[in-house]
């Protein structure tokens, strides 16, 4: 078991209270909110940490640096803006995408990512 520090209680909170996936520079500005001091070293490893206990799953996107949630949200999607590069969560899933196999084929798992404008970027500039 881990010794909990106020370091590894901002990233875990930073993480919790991100409503997407955050890239670790987007969990270190989250986190020195809290702790000034906080240094990426320590996210890396708090991260690493928090994936090998099951806490938190990485989300790779092709061409992109890795992005870590929590692991307790229920199955769902990603939204990448082509502007801002920021991902999203998208709730829920299609469904079954056996279907979509070549005949003979096994689907094991399956993940899709929607790729567009953010709300924000989407908006006309003034």
């Amino acid at each position: 078991m881990r010794r909990n520090t106020r370091q590894r209680d901002a990233i875990r909170g930073a993480l919790e209270s991100a409503s997407r996936p955050l890239l670790p520079r987007e969990i270190l500005a989250v986190a020195q909110r809290e702790v000034a001091g906080l240094g990426m070293a320590t996210v890396y490893r708090s991260v690493k940490e928090l994936l090998a206990d099951g806490a938190v799953r990485t989300v790779s996107l092709p061409g992109e640096s890795d992005r870590y949630e929590m692991a307790e949200s229920a199955h769902h999607h990603h939204f990448q803006c082509t502007a801002c590069r920021r991902v999203y969560d998208i709730a829920g899933c299609p469904g079954n995408l056996k279907r979509l196999a070549p005949r003979g084929f096994s689907v094991e798992s399956h993940d899709v990512t929607l790729y567009g404008r953010c709300a924000e970027c989407h908006r006309p500039r003034a």
